[in-house]
């Protein structure tokens, strides 16, 4: 990493092992290799966070909130953030909550929410009335290289909450419902498989080690974002849910169904 890094302004960790395997000794050591990176060519730090840290107390979510994580990951990323903190390496810490990806590729509102959307099922992980904070990747990229060229004017470390979207279950049922005008179902999520599968499949245990979240109301304070970027514009979550349903809608226009609207 010391030579990639060589000549590198701001270096971008957005490494996870995959299905969060070994994160005791990974994290820790990516982190490590980070900070030697970033002090070596003088470069910043900026930080995907997430919120595992604030564990299971229902609320608006700011840098002010005191930590409570709850979970084994939650406090690995503590650590972690700590790390960077204590390091002398400034770093910009853009949190934020659930991924929302236009390519569908292993994000949130893909794998869960939308896994059945084919079959006019939206799936429900947790009670439907539950506000949770979610991230589309092409508004926090744009945040995240506005924050980089601004890192000269932040402190040494920067704690900056995503506002993004927050919604419910039935908001992003209705938005669905809305794009591809017809109406939807509410299906489970199958916990009850993780459950069978944890003793033998790695990611069903760590996928329902954060199952509290889901039951969880929260939403990401937009305080100290609008302090740093007053005129930054979200794109509209209709306009999220048409980018995310593009792929569904071009398959079933091939089938002669309904089409986005």
């Amino acid at each position: 990493m010391v030579a990639a890094a060589t000549g590198c302004d701001v270096i971008v960790n957005g490494l996870n092992p995959p299905n969060y395997r070994d994160w005791e000794t990974i994290i820790p050591r990516i982190t490590r290799e980070v900070l030697q990176a970033a002090q070596s060519s003088g470069a910043a730090v900026l930080l995907p966070g997430n919120v595992y840290h604030f564990g299971d107390r229902p609320g608006v979510w700011s840098e002010d909130t005191v930590a409570n994580p709850v979970s084994r990951k939650g406090e690995i990323r503590l650590a972690m953030e700590h790390g960077y903190a204590k390091s002398g390496v400034q770093t910009i810490v853009l949190r934020a909550g659930n991924f929302i990806d236009p390519d569908r590729q292993g994000d949130i509102m893909s794998e869960v929410y939308l896994r059945n959307v084919r079959n006019n099922r939206i799936t429900l992980p947790g009670p439907a009335d539950t506000r949770q904070a979610m991230c589309f990747l092409p508004d926090w990229a744009r945040a995240a290289v506005a924050f980089a060229e601004m890192r000269q004017e932040l402190p040494q470390f920067e704690d900056i909450p995503f506002p993004g979207h927050t919604v419910t279950a039935l908001e992003i049922k209705a938005g669905v419902e809305r794009v591809l005008q017809r109406k939807l179902k509410f299906v489970r999520f199958p916990w009850w498989a993780l459950n069978i599968a944890s003793p033998f499949w790695e990611r069903s245990r760590e996928i329902r080690e954060m199952r509290y979240l889901w039951n969880t109301d929260h939403a990401l304070s937009d305080r100290r974002f609008r302090q740093l970027l007053p005129s930054f514009e979200a794109t509209p979550l209709e306009d999220v849910f048409r980018k995310v349903l593009a792929e569904v809608a071009v398959s079933e226009r091939s089938t002669g169904r309904a089409q986005i609207a």
